[in-house]
């Protein structure tokens, strides 16, 4: 069912293939979900997403993924920078991201829709491994989080690739097929160079990222750049400049991001008080811990977990 905002992505009115692409796409999500918000489509690593209304920020943590908008509006922000798109665009996430996000529109008539795909570094890397074979000019390096054009081959093939929860049998072998559809066109895509050179062994890009999975995992842990520089195997100036372009943040405002996201979340799920969570996630000072997380989240830790749960 074509939507009412559908005329506008073409002209006379008439809708073009990207826009009647996107409207069986929407009702695909809606017979997925069945009426629940949020569920894992029958294709590994994609999921759908529904609102039916604005929501507040809220925290999210980005792994290397597609994100398309089907219907609506989103915005998310990393650090000092922030990222909306829409049906016409999609967000490309390189490397693991802390971040928070906001869905901007939606109603119960007309509700937002996205999806996620997570994607595999070891397929992206194959496929642009055959894409230099064929000797395919792709962009340069962009960040670890980009926006690009949503295009009709792009569209096609994520269409197929969620229909395919239809036939389960077939996921195993189309899927994997489909897929590498979907990564191609991202990788010879204004958007893909970030994530080409992250999945390529050996490159900056790809040190990088691997020192992005270490904080990640090892976020309450005390580490100085020069030690990061030095796992990295680059000079402290290089790495510094390098972790900068990819995630708009230095390695210890990265660090911090996690921990604080990370408090958030044990604050939510299992209720300990602020001097136990800044203890948790690396912090010496719960004074330091608290301004910190208020100027991120807006308020003090037990008022904002207090405000998200409703009380």
């Amino acid at each position: 069912m074509l939507r009412p905002d559908d005329k506008k992505h073409s002209p006379a009115g008439h809708p073009d293939e990207r826009a009647i692409a996107r409207a069986r796409l929407a009702d695909r999500i809606l017979h997925d979900l069945a009426g629940a918000d949020d569920r894992q489509s029958g294709v590994p690593g994609l999921s759908f997403y529904r609102r039916g209304s604005a929501c507040d920020p809220a925290s999210a943590f980005y792994e290397p993924s597609l994100s398309l908008v089907v219907q609506g509006r989103k915005r998310v922000m990393v650090g000092a920078n922030v990222y909306e798109y829409d049906a016409c665009r999609f967000m490309l996430t390189s490397v693991d991201l802390p971040t928070i996000a906001q869905v901007l529109d939606g109603s119960e008539a007309h509700p937002f829709l996205s999806l996620m795909l997570k994607l595999d570094l070891a397929a992206v890397q194959a496929v642009g491994a055959e894409i230099d074979l064929e000797g395919i000019a792709t962009s340069d390096a962009g960040t670890g989080m980009t926006i690009g054009m949503v295009t009709a081959g792009l569209l096609d093939a994520i269409l197929r690739l969620a229909a395919l929860a239809d036939v389960p049998r077939d996921i195993p072998i189309l899927g994997r097929m489909v897929l590498r559809e979907v990564i191609y066109h991202l990788l010879v895509g204004p958007a893909g160079g970030q994530l080409r050179q992250i999945a390529r062994h050996g490159t900056q890009h790809n040190r990088i990222a691997a020192i992005i999975s270490w904080l990640r995992a090892h976020y309450a842990e005390p580490a100085s750049i020069e030690v990061l520089a030095d796992m990295a195997g680059m000079g402290v100036s290089t790495f510094y400049h390098h972790f900068n372009a990819i995630t708009r943040m230095s390695p210890l405002q990265y660090q911090k991001q996690i921990r604080l996201h990370e408090a958030r979340r044990l604050l939510l799920t299992e209720r300990l008080d602020a001097g136990t969570t800044a203890f948790r996630v690396g912090y010496e000072s719960v004074t330091q811990f608290s301004r910190e997380y208020r100027r991120l989240f807006g308020n003090p830790p037990i008022r904002d977990i207090a405000l998200l749960q409703g009380r």
